[in-house]
């Protein structure tokens, strides 16, 4: 039986209100897709708004724009799936065995708050499938809640983009919060690699994360390890 994966991607393409262009970190799409297709895996990609999904400028330059990010953007048929997503109402979370959340500075407006996805979260975790995030993706596990009332993240070790790694990028005069000390905050305990935008990913039972871009191809390879038992 296949296994089926559902990717989550933003829909916001600025900074809040300014003119500074965000969206979705290609590659950390791309590659993850590309691990999951070399094992057989039926794929999804859905927003918290349906519809199309915008690309960070940034992700589309060198040394970003790969082989593997190449062959997206040159493929009309992969194109399309980003041009008209579905959205969490259209899912039945029982048909995903891991949901994976892409990054791009975009999710920091569009994911912690979306009760869709926090929805498709809680389900797919309960009913034992694996939850995974790299990069800013894990700001859509800040405030998911199980049906005890707990929040997902509370005691459990986790990774995603570092203050660090915000200061190195420029931006961290631009972005709504701090997504490190709000992980903490909720009582996660928080990892990351000694030298940022370096792979790192962290796996704690079916909660699987990656620090940054760099992370994505190691990340869906912890996600097949778990869901083939490896």
């Amino acid at each position: 039986m296949n296994r089926h994966i559902l990717h989550v991607v933003t829909n916001t393409a600025h900074f809040g209100d300014s003119a500074h262009p965000t969206g979705l970190w290609l590659s950390e799409l791309t590659h993850a897709w590309d691990v999951f297709a070399a094992s057989g895996y039926e794929q999804r990609i859905i927003s918290p708004k349906g519809g199309r999904v915008p690309l960070d400028p940034r992700s589309l330059k060198w040394p970003m724009r790969d082989a593997s990010t190449r062959a997206w953007l040159g493929d009309p048929a992969k194109m399309a799936l980003l041009s008209s997503t579905p959205f969490p109402a259209d899912i039945n979370a029982g048909d995903y065995d891991a949901i994976y959340f892409t990054g791009g500075h975009g999710v920091m407006w569009d994911f912690p708050d979306d009760a869709g996805l926090q929805a498709i979260t809680r389900a797919l975790w309960e009913k034992g499938g694996v939850v995974s995030a790299v990069c800013h993706g894990y700001c859509g596990l800040l405030n998911t809640r199980l049906a005890d009332g707990s929040l997902l993240v509370r005691g459990r070790k986790i990774t995603g983009f570092s203050w660090t790694e915000e200061r190195l990028a420029g931006v961290a005069h631009e972005i709504p919060y701090n997504a490190e000390a709000q992980m903490k905050a909720r009582g996660a305990i928080y990892e990351k690699a000694l030298l940022p935008f370096m792979s790192y990913v962290v796996t704690d039972g079916r909660l699987v994360t990656g620090q940054n871009p760099f992370s994505a191809r190691a990340t869906a390879r912890k996600v097949v390890a778990l869901l083939d038992g490896a």
